[in-house]
């Protein structure tokens, strides 16, 4: 009887000892790469990283990713050969620790970037995950299309008399933060910025704003008569296909 215990007890111990060796904790490397552009990080507020159990919707770990926005020439300038790296330990990225047990498929969301919210889109994929078999260096990296734009002029809700101009000014950056100038790496003259006027008949118009001396400011002027107006200023990119939209409301008397 003695022995017959024993030998359950070994074999109880086997299991549990397999058990553990399972589960293991599996790091996973996850960074957002603005379209176009370079990778979401520190200077405008990261981007939430979330990573879920594909088939039970579990979250297995979020954060934010945090870092430089990496190396312009390494990212924007540099033929890439297969296996080259687009990162170095400075670039922006959410190092991801999941306890899993058994081979798991999993999403990964990247919500960016995560402090604007009129521009904040979510891209996403789904992969395979092994216990211990950590995905590091570049690691899964998300392409995050578009443009951020924030009315600077006219403010929401602002009161503007007829008789004087009214004064519309844009803040246009990539989705990284990174600066559009004229002539530049992200060239101003390339993309196309016009404010949509809408008042409350419904009626719309269309005007066309200019880069500034101001890097990522975009300006133009107009009149309008008495009434309630909606703007919309949006920016387009007729080559990559990147676009932003920013909207604000005033009242001219």
């Amino acid at each position: 009887m003695k022995f017959r215990f024993s030998i359950l007890s070994l074999f109880c111990a086997f299991l549990f000892g397999f058990g553990s060796l399972l589960a293991q904790e599996t790091s996973v490397m996850v960074r957002a790469l603005a379209k176009d552009a370079k990778f979401i990080g520190s200077s405008i507020g990261g981007a939430k990283i979330i990573i879920r159990n594909a088939e039970t919707g579990e979250i297995l770990d979020q954060g934010v990713t945090s870092g430089s926005t990496g190396n312009t020439k390494l990212i924007l300038q540099t033929p890439k050969a297969r296996y080259d790296k687009l990162t170095d330990e400075n670039t922006a990225g959410f190092e991801a620790k999941l306890n899993i047990e058994e081979p798991t498929f999993i999403g990964v969301e990247a919500h960016a970037p995560i402090n604007k919210k009129q521009a904040k889109v979510i891209s996403s994929t789904q992969l395979w995950v092994i216990p211990g078999k950590d995905i590091t260096g570049d690691g899964v990296v998300l392409e995050v299309p578009g443009f951020v734009v924030d009315i600077l002029s006219p403010q929401t809700h602002e009161r503007i008399k007829a008789s004087e101009e009214v004064s519309l000014k844009a803040n246009i950056v990539m989705m990284c933060g990174c600066p559009v100038t004229e002539d530049g790496i992200w060239d101003a003259n390339q993309y196309e910025v016009k404010a949509i006027i809408s008042s409350e008949e419904k009626e719309s118009r269309e005007i066309t704003l200019k880069p500034t001396e101001k890097p990522s400011t975009f300006a133009a002027e107009t009149n309008l008569e008495k009434g309630y107006y909606a703007i919309t200023i949006y920016a387009f990119d007729p080559v990559t296909g990147n676009t932003g939209v920013d909207k604000t409301n005033i009242i001219i008397n």
